[in-house]
């Protein structure tokens, strides 16, 4: 297949998160090119995005239009819509630490509407089936942790509505006017709700303590930690979230698992086994 060839010498770069970086161009201010991390650059990788997030487009949810896929050097990137004035949720909370409850309930409102909307069952895959496949491949976890949690899933229903997979702060963008736009779409798939939130508690209760991801979210551990219990109350409708976040821990404890099998890094092979083993012996 042919690519279009960028010389991202021409380009600057604007953005930076968990995937790859961002950039713009002087020639179409429209337009932003995205280029994904050396192990996330593939093409079969990013065309899927790509196509992901064009479903997701039809099935009616607010995300920026694609166009095409591109080659940059040795990587792959595609280019999208620039939405004007775009901040991530992460950089909001970033700069104005008192509108985190703000922008939790929102995160929270959002998803409610994500996780209710029926999914495309025929093009996006079935999280538990990749939960599945991706705990029994975990080998850097304990043979019996990985036992507790694939009974756990299997024992769960396969329900056809919308997750986005990889839910967090830095995946929801606002324009200038205010209007939300899901981005990253490359792990959206159908299936529990729960699934998105243990990937978000994950995040916020258990990776907030490494500065790597500090890095990544732009809020520091006691933001994250504001952020989580603003969403959890306004997504529960609770105010006492013990067994919210139980719940919760349970589904993080299997995104540990899908996470390293989507984007494996074998030099934290080691930190995942600690973080679902201790997940699973206090919530399983």
């Amino acid at each position: 297949m042919d690519f279009k060839i960028i010389d991202i010498s021409t380009w600057t770069q604007v953005g930076e998160g968990g995937v790859g970086k961002t950039y713009t161009h002087p020639d179409n201010p429209n337009i932003l090119l995205k280029v994904n991390r050396a192990s996330m650059s593939d093409e079969l990788t990013v065309k899927r995005e790509v196509e992901a997030s064009q479903h997701v487009f039809n099935l009616g949810l607010s995300t920026p239009r694609m166009y095409d896929i591109v080659r940059v050097g040795d990587a792959y990137g595609y280019t999208f819509e620039r939405i004007k004035g775009k901040k991530s949720l992460s950089r909001i909370c970033a700069d104005a630490p008192s509108r985190i409850g703000e922008i939790a309930t929102l995160l929270a409102r959002k998803g409610k509407e994500l996780h209710a909307t029926p999914c495309d069952t025929a093009f996006f895959p079935s999280h538990k089936e990749g939960a599945l496949k991706a705990i029994a491949a975990a080998v850097f976890a304990d043979a019996a942790d990985r036992q507790k949690l694939l009974t756990f899933v299997e024992g769960l229903d396969d329900v056809p509505t919308c997750i986005h997979g990889d839910f967090q702060t830095g995946n929801m963008i606002l324009s200038e006017e205010g209007k939300p736009y899901w981005i990253d779409l490359g792990w959206f798939s159908y299936g529990l709700p729960m699934f998105d939130i243990g990937h978000l508690f994950l995040i916020t209760q258990i990776y907030s303590q490494f500065q790597r991801m500090i890095d990544i979210i732009h809020m520091n551990r006691e933001q994250l930690l504001t952020f989580w219990d603003a969403f959890a109350t306004a997504y529960s409708g609770s105010a006492d979230l013990a067994a919210f976040n139980a719940e919760a821990a349970r589904f993080a404890a299997i995104d540990v698992c899908y996470i390293s099998y989507q984007d494996p890094r074998p030099e934290a092979f080691q930190m995942f086994g600690h973080v679902v083993h201790e997940l699973v012996g206090k919530y399983y």
